[in-house]
């Protein structure tokens, strides 16, 4: 049995990456985005810091080509250990 997505591809698709504020944090999540997203332009990353500084969020508006390639970027973005939160 076949899914169907709801989504049409290609298409922007953002995605919210949430880890603690750490060093290395965000170079390592861009390293990840773009190795599944290789065409993934800096400009749209959208970085956005916790009211008392704690945690980083991330959103990365990717150019999605296929549900293979968000479903492998999720997986390796859930896998990474800085990682808190997926949305």
């Amino acid at each position: 049995m076949t899914e169907e997505s709801l989504i049409e591809y290609p298409c922007d698709f953002p995605i919210k990456i949430m880890g603690k504020s750490q060093p290395g944090f965000t170079q390592s999540m861009l390293t990840i985005v773009k190795t599944h997203a290789p065409d993934f332009d800096d400009a749209m990353l959208e970085v956005r810091t916790s009211k008392n500084g704690a945690y980083l969020s991330l959103t990365c508006t990717i150019r999605a080509t296929s549900r293979i390639q968000l479903d492998t970027l999720y997986q390796a973005l859930h896998a990474h250990p800085m990682v808190t939160m997926l949305l």
